[in-house]
């Protein structure tokens, strides 16, 4: 069952996955900001399957 916190976390991880392919799609993208997005995608990743 989803709930309404559950629906909200695949929001931001979509969000975030949406942000890194924009970041990579850039001509020079930027190392840190990639990595720090996908470190936010993973700890989201992790708290949805602990749900």
């Amino acid at each position: 069952m989803h709930t309404a916190h559950q629906t909200a976390l695949e929001t931001r991880h979509a969000t975030l996955d949406r942000r890194i392919n924009a970041e990579s799609q850039r001509p020079v993208p930027d190392a840190l900001v990639l990595a720090e997005l996908k470190k936010q995608k993973l700890r989201l990743k992790e708290t949805l399957q602990g749900l």
